[in-house]
């Protein structure tokens, strides 16, 4: 916001004595008064700051919805971390309750031997042991095992395993805790990141005014029809390139573009079929809303919608960007056949299904919807075949 120096007051010196001035008060004060009026007369005006350009901003906007999405796959990697340390520890936990089961059981016939044997009017071996001030370092004494009764020596060499077993189970238990706990507040970390980078972005379009929201549209509009036109010439290259190859094996030609052409088609009738389930999955979201974090079936994030997708093909797919990329066969841009997954950014950061005709289908970001564009709106890092 521009900012104005508001003018000074001219400055008057009062003497101590009341109704008096003397020459030396009012000259002061007359120099004091020239001096800052004529500071204030000769003051350039603030310039207002700068304001963005409509470009600036679509670039600001721009990254700041992909240092969201870059902070989306960072949830999903937790959230997915979260779940299998969940997991593990639900696991743990269960295999405690019931070792602790078994080691009382066993405790208790311990008890029973003690208590015989006290009876009898004797101090037994099993009694020594529970009135040991160390019951481990009573273990360790041989001679008692080599003394005891088979069936005494048993239940003592049971209740030794399990006490050992627990005790590896609740460090290990321990441990998956504290991942979990560390995984949570990962977890919440990344959440905090991706709604501040989103209300970023906002508050960025939201300070606009109508004219520069028209023109931000325009340049977006600019921008889709600069991609429409290069996917255009890359689907062009793509039918020449193919067209090629199919002459190519027709007349003989050479074995290397024939398997070129042989790893679509080889991939062939099988690899077609369930891409064709796993777009038809696809388009039956366009519409629903990006949500980041999402997997379905309301609402998806980038990644979240292709591993839904592929999943309907019965092809089980990891959950990020990251793990997805290497899910599969890497091909080349050219080679791109539907159902391929194609990433964004060097980063890695979004996804989305070639659908053909240099189309793809995705879950954009924040405040869009599943929609269809063409498959050169963002730079590409590589694509993937992921049957």
């Amino acid at each position: 916001m521009a900012s104005h120096r508001k003018p000074r007051k001219p400055l008057t010196l009062a003497l101590a004595t009341p109704g008096t001035r003397s020459a030396i008060g009012l000259t002061s004060a007359a120099l004091a008064t020239v001096t800052l009026l004529s500071e204030t007369a000769s003051a350039a005006p603030a310039q207002p700051a700068a304001q963005p350009s409509i470009a600036d901003v679509q670039r600001q906007v721009d990254q700041l919805n992909h240092d969201a999405e870059v902070a989306t796959m960072k949830y999903d990697q937790a959230q997915q971390n979260t779940e299998a340390q969940r997991k593990k520890a639900d696991a743990l936990l269960a295999q405690l309750a019931s070792g602790a089961s078994k080691l009382n059981e066993t405790r208790r016939t311990l008890g029973q031997y003690a208590a015989a044997q006290y009876r009898t009017g004797g101090l037994g071996k099993t009694a020594q042991f529970f009135l040991a001030t160390d019951p481990q370092q009573y273990f360790d004494q041989s001679h008692l095992m080599n003394r005891a009764s088979g069936k005494e020596q048993q239940v003592l060499a049971d209740y030794e395993t399990q006490q050992a077993q627990a005790a590896k189970q609740r460090g290990t238990a321990a441990k998956t805790l504290q991942s979990l706990t560390d995984s949570q507040q990962q977890l919440a970390a990344d959440k905090e990141t991706v709604q501040k980078k989103l209300t970023q972005a906002q508050n960025l379009l939201n300070s606009l005014n109508a004219q520069q929201k028209a023109r931000l549209a325009a340049l977006q509009k600019q921008k889709e029809e600069q991609a429409r036109q290069e996917a255009e010439r890359l689907a062009a290259a793509q039918r020449q390139k193919q067209q090629q190859q199919q002459q190519a094996q027709g007349s003989g030609s050479s074995s290397g573009s024939g398997s070129s052409s042989g790893s679509g088609s080889s991939s062939g009738g099988s690899y077609a079929a369930k891409a064709a389930q796993a777009i038809a999955f696809a388009k039956a979201q366009l519409g629903k809303p990006y949500v980041w974090g999402a997997t379905g079936p309301n609402s998806y994030d980038c990644s979240g919608l292709t591993q839904a997708a592929w999943s309907a093909a019965g092809v089980s797919l990891p959950r990020t960007t990251w793990d997805q990329v290497n899910a599969g066969q890497r091909v080349s841009i050219s080679d791109l056949q539907p159902g391929d997954l194609v990433f964004y950014y060097s980063d890695i950061s979004h996804v989305a299904m070639y659908i053909g005709n240099g189309q793809m289908i995705q879950a954009p970001h924040t405040g869009a919807v599943i929609d269809i564009q063409p498959v050169t709106e963002m730079p590409i890092y590589g694509a993937t075949r992921p049957a």
